[in-house]
């Protein structure tokens, strides 16, 4: 294994906010859920599901935020976010399973959050980007009706938005090594 090729994956990631227009190959993203699958999970417990919505729970999904900003008082909020959202070319849902252990519970997010790395890294490997977000919508209950899903059986992870970067954001500063890794006696 390319010990270079492999940093370069994971330094190179960018979280892409803009996409141009363009179909992305299903075959794709079910490859880049089958890496997602292969992320480290305590006792194999396999917390998540994948979902991907067709353009009809697409428009019920952005009509559901408009409505939530429309209810904070916030229409030019609205109007904006069913723009921004009607142009995001793929979308995908990953659920965690709700384990009636707390801890387990606990684990079971660690295995997704590493699903959903698994899975951005894969795209951005085949040159597409990805922005995974956790906005208000996601976490109304009705998302996840319109889902198909229990609320109290399941919880949304992240929904993520993929296609083909329109530019790729330079890297920001981040804490290095010396900041955070700290030696103990």
């Amino acid at each position: 294994m390319d010990l270079s090729a492999v940093q370069s994956l994971l330094r190179g990631r960018r979280t892409i906010a803009t996409f141009r227009p363009g179909p992305v190959p299903e075959a794709w993203i079910e490859e880049a859920v089958a890496s997602a699958i292969l992320a480290p999970n305590h006792h194999r417990t396999e917390p998540w599901d994948f979902l991907l919505p067709g353009p009809e729970t697409v428009a019920a999904i952005v009509d559901l935020n408009v409505r939530l900003l429309e209810e904070a008082g916030r229409p030019e909020a609205a109007a904006a976010k069913r723009e921004r959202w009607a142009r995001m070319p793929g979308w995908l849902v990953l659920l965690q399973r709700l384990d009636p252990d707390p801890l387990r519970r606990r684990e079971d997010y660690a295995a997704c959050a590493c699903a959903a790395q698994n899975l951005m890294l894969e795209l951005h490997a085949r040159g597409l980007g990805s922005k995974w977000t956790t906005g208000a919508v996601t976490r109304d209950p009705r998302f996840l009706r319109l889902l198909g899903r229990d609320p109290e059986t399941w919880e949304v992870v992240g929904l993520f938005w993929y296609g083909w970067p329109e530019e790729r954001p330079p890297a920001r500063r981040r804490r290095g090594p010396a900041e955070v890794l700290h030696r103990l006696p």
